[in-house]
C-alpha cells in the first residue's frame, strides 16, 4: 500500500519502505517509481507512459520520506535546489558504543567502487576522492545495548555517505553488515525522517515528517520526540 504525504499537479510526497529499491535494479524487484508511475495511471485514467522525475535517491535498504516530480519542469526545479543544497534531508540512526562529543561536523573524501557496490574513505589528494559532509547530534545512549541514537543532517549527497563516515569512526550502523556490524539479524537502522525544499511553482518551503514504526530497532524511539 502506497504511502502518500502529499500530492498536487507537480509533486507526489511518499514513504518508501525499506527493502524496496528507489528505482529498477537488476533484480526486477518492485521498485518505487514504477509503483508510483502505476498508481497515476490508475487513480487518473492516463494512457501510455506516466511521467515521473526520480529527484533523488535512498538505498534499498534505507526508510524514509521522498519525492517525486510529476512534471519534468518541477523535476528541473527541484534537481536545480539538490544542485544549490537548498534541499534538505535529515536521518536518523541507531549506531554502536558512546559520542564523545553529542554533536559535530564529519569531513572526509569519499571513493566509490562500483564492482563492490561499496564506498571508501580516501585523502583529499586523490582526484577521484568526492568531500563529503554531515552534521550529527545524539539524541540518547542507551547504556544498556551501548547504542546511540543519532540525528544526522546530509550537506552532500555520496554513495553510502552515512554509513561509511560513522563506521570508519567506530560508530558503525545497526544492522549494516556491509561497514562492520556482524550480526544480521534485523533491518538497517537508517531512516530519512525528514524532507524539505521549496514548492517547484509556489515557492513556498514545504516539510515533511514521517518516523518508522516503534518497534525493532526503532523501540528507542518510544521514549523520545524527534523534531
Amino acid at each position: 500500500m502506497l504511502k502518500i504525504l502529499y500530492e498536487d499537479n507537480h509533486i507526489i510526497v511518499v514513504v518508501k519502505e525499506p527493502g524496496i529499491p528507489s528505482q529498477e535494479d537488476k533484480t526486477k524487484d518492485p521498485d518505487m517509481l514504477t509503483i508510483i508511475k502505476q498508481y497515476i495511471k490508475e487513480k487518473y485514467n492516463k494512457p501510455g507512459n506516466v511521467y515521473l522525475g526520480l529527484i533523488h535517491r535512498l538505498d534499498r535498504s534505507v526508510g524514509g520520506v521522498m519525492v517525486f516530480a510529476k512534471t519534468s519542469k518541477a523535476a528541473s526545479r527541484l534537481s536545480e535546489q539538490v544542485r544549490e543544497k537548498q534541499f534538505k534531508k535529515s536521518y536518523i540512526a541507531v549506531v554502536k558504543g558512546k559520542f564523545e562529543k553529542d554533536r559535530g561536523l564529519m569531513q572526509d573524501y569519499l571513493i566509490k567502487d562500483e564492482r563492490k557496490n561499496k564506498s571508501f574513505i580516501t585523502n583529499k589528494e586523490n582526484k577521484k576522492g568526492k568531500f563529503s559532509e554531515l552534521e550529527y547530534e545524539v539524541v540518547l545512549y542507551d547504556e544498556k545495548i551501548n547504542m546511540s541514537l543519532v540525528r544526522v543532517n546530509l550537506k552532500t549527497g555520496r554513495h553510502h555517505q552515512i554509513r561509511v563516515q560513522f563506521a570508519s569512526r567506530g560508530h558503525s550502523l545497526c544492522g549494516d553488515t556491509k561497514y562492520g556490524t556482524r550480526s544480521r539479524s534485523g533491518q538497517l537502522a537508517l531512516w530519512a525522517y525528514k524532507l524539505s525544499f521549496l514548492h517547484p511553482t509556489t515557492k513556498q518551503r514545504l516539510e515533511f515528517t514521517y518516523l518508522p514504526k516503534k518497534e525493532g530497532v526503532w523501540t528507542v524511539l518510544k521514549n523520545k520526540e524527534i523534531n
